[in-house]
């Protein structure tokens, strides 16, 4: 039996009480934690070797962990490997002195299992004999709605610690996952007044696009808090959430497709009698929509999906956005698609996965390309922080990550919480276990198995040149890379200083 642990690292409870698991575990069977991978070894390929190799994963998930993107990374990995292997690794969450709602996606992976609870070291000896006995076959004692409601409270807001003299205290918002729309630390751009334009008129195309964490998803909920306000129906649909046995099988995906949307709308399904027909797989989707979908809905519809990117690596993805643009086109007034709008999220460069753009749904209506931050939102965003930085010390800021919307708020959070300093952050920020660190290994870890793009992201990093523009797109698009003038160069200054230390160049 293989286990493999995620934690943390360099804080407190997690990492000593990964070390106490590692070190109970280990007598029992073959256990993987990644302190004690040699120096030297290709970390990114081992952390998925032992991934696809373990049948356990036992994530410790606490007010540090569930904001790790590594942690997530490993999580989702897991998931998406016990999908396609029969149920391994399994996965037994540990939450640690953590009583908050898991948010999305965590959510979405871990609020379906059972859980196990640690709250202090009087609760460590118990959590190591019930997750023997989870490995051993049996279940982790949290599993009931009832039970998981009595250990979930909601999130509090944090005070800055030491306000200003006569100040009001402000209340810091944790930089992850899709802000609220009333956020007093969401920064409006160019694409929101678009996006709240096109949304208030029918029968409408958006497309909003950028690398992750540029902030896409928070635009697209504003984009669907908007459209209920003007009074339309909104069915909302995270492409992360399909199995990739359904995105395998045109079947599948279709047939699952109608279900889930009428699962969202609460409406009868009728999915099952619109396939007993032996038209295609697009085609029975489409009447499905058009005669029982938007049939049963009154007024206007918005169906807003969120991380399409994941079709781009499906063998019928022509086929499903071939689709979506025949609505596109199908509308005119007075009839049934015209009452459809379609609000689409994808973080990655779709032209060049897509053989023919005129069945493309990304380059008709409203198309929005998220960009940084400016200095002049970074300020605002730093005022809004209660001023943590100097002018000087925001110069240095947008030096190291441009005006990267996640990275600018998590500098902004920490020196404002009191958990670093200015000169501290600045000099620890290319490192893994600084305050960018899950942030970069993220980005590591997704070279594991790209060794082509490994080849040009350190080509650009030695040389600023990158031969292959395929490569460099794909790169782009990543939110890795950017043209300036003629050379190529690491999108952002933490990128260049990270990336030349792991590729040695």
């Amino acid at each position: 039996m293989k286990v493999f642990i995620s934690y943390k690292r360099n804080v407190e409870p997690d990492e000593p009480l990964a070390l106490r698991l590692y070190e109970a575990l280990r007598k029992h069977c073959e256990v993987f934690i990644d302190q004690t991978m040699p120096v030297g070894t290709a970390w990114a390929e081992r952390i998925q070797a032992e991934l696809e190799t373990c049948d356990y994963l036992i994530p410790l998930l606490s007010e540090h962990s569930i904001h790790s993107e590594m942690v997530e990374a490993e999580i989702r990995t897991a998931h998406r490997l016990g999908k396609a292997g029969a149920g391994k690794p399994g996965i037994l969450p540990i939450r640690v002195a953590y009583i908050e709602p898991f948010e999305y996606p965590l959510s979405a992976y871990l609020d379906p299992l059972n859980w196990a609870v640690w709250e202090s070291e009087a609760s460590t000896e118990p959590l190591i004999e019930e997750l023997l006995s989870a490995i051993a076959g049996g279940e982790l004692s949290i599993a009931s709605g009832a039970a998981k409601s009595e250990i979930v409270r909601p999130t509090e807001p944090v005070d800055l610690p030491r306000p200003r003299p006569s100040a009001d205290p402000i209340r810091l918002e944790l930089p992850n996952g899709t802000m609220d729309p009333e956020s007093r630390f969401y920064i409006e751009r160019e694409g929101d007044a678009l996006c709240q334009t096109d949304i208030a008129r029918q029968g409408v195309t958006i497309t909003i696009k950028a690398p992750r964490q540029l902030g896409k998803s928070s635009l697209l909920v504003r984009t669907m808090e908007c459209a209920a306000a003007a009074g339309k129906t909104v069915a909302f649909l995270d492409f992360q959430l399909f199995d990739r046995d359904a995105l395998e099988s045109p079947e599948d995906f279709f047939r699952t497709l109608c279900h889930w949307i009428t699962d969202e709308l609460d409406l009868a399904d009728e999915a099952d009698r619109f396939w007993e027909t032996k038209l295609g797989h697009v085609q029975r989707c489409s009447r499905y929509f058009k005669r029982h979908v938007l049939h049963k809905v009154d007024g206007s519809l918005v169906l807003a999906m969120d991380e399409v990117d994941r079709m781009f690596d499906c063998p019928f993805r022509s086929d499903f956005f071939g689709m979506l643009r025949s609505w596109h086109n199908s509308r005119r007034p007075g009839n049934e698609w015209k009452r459809l709008d379609l609000a689409l999220v994808i973080s990655t460069e779709p032209y060049l996965l897509i053989a023919d753009l005129n069945q493309s749904p990304f380059n008709v209506g409203q198309v929005i390309e998220l960009d940084d931050f400016t200095p002049d939102q970074v300020r605002d965003l730093n005022a809004r922080h209660g001023h943590p930085l100097s002018e000087a010390e925001l110069t240095g800021l947008m030096s190291l990550v441009g005006g990267h919307p996640y990275l600018v708020r998590r500098a902004l959070y920490l020196i404002a919480s009191g958990q670093t300093d200015a000169e501290t952050l600045f000099a620890s920020a290319a490192r893994d276990d600084g305050p960018f660190g899950d942030h970069l290994r993220r980005h590591l870890f997704r070279f594991r198995d790209k060794p082509d793009l490994r080849q040009a992201m350190a080509q650009i990093v030695a040389h600023n040149t990158c031969s292959d523009d395929l490569l460099f797109f794909r790169l782009r698009g990543a939110g890795l890379a950017r043209r300036a003038g003629p050379a190529v160069v690491p999108r952002y200054g933490l990128y260049d200083a990270y990336f030349r230390e792991r590729f040695h160049v």
